[in-house]
């Protein structure tokens, strides 16, 4: 395992301790599909431009979104420019959805 598998781990711990998903969904949008399929992409090996399109969102509004939901707490923005990644506190299960 590398030091990121880690630092992975603690982030999804601690958000999982802070954040119920009821708050994700609600931050979503709790019948969005696609941003929520879009939120599950956010593991930090995407950029906007990849998850925009495997989520098909247009990836203006997914940069808004993901400007939204990191001001949230729910993604954090790693790295700067086009090759940002984006990073959520963890995925949404199926049941929660």
């Amino acid at each position: 395992m590398e030091i990121t598998d880690f630092l992975n781990c603690a982030v999804q711990i601690l958000g999982r301790a802070v954040t119920p998903p009821e708050k994700i969904r609600k931050i979503i949008g709790e019948k969005k599909k696609k941003q929520i399929n879009a939120f599950n992409l956010c593991d930090g090996t995407r950029t906007v431009n990849e998850i925009a399109k495997k989520s098909r969102l247009n990836q203006g509004n997914l940069s808004r979104t993901l400007s939204r939901w990191c001001e949230s707490g729910i993604v954090f923005k790693v790295g700067e420019g086009k090759n940002a990644r984006f990073l959520h506190i963890y995925p949404l299960a199926k049941k929660d959805i």
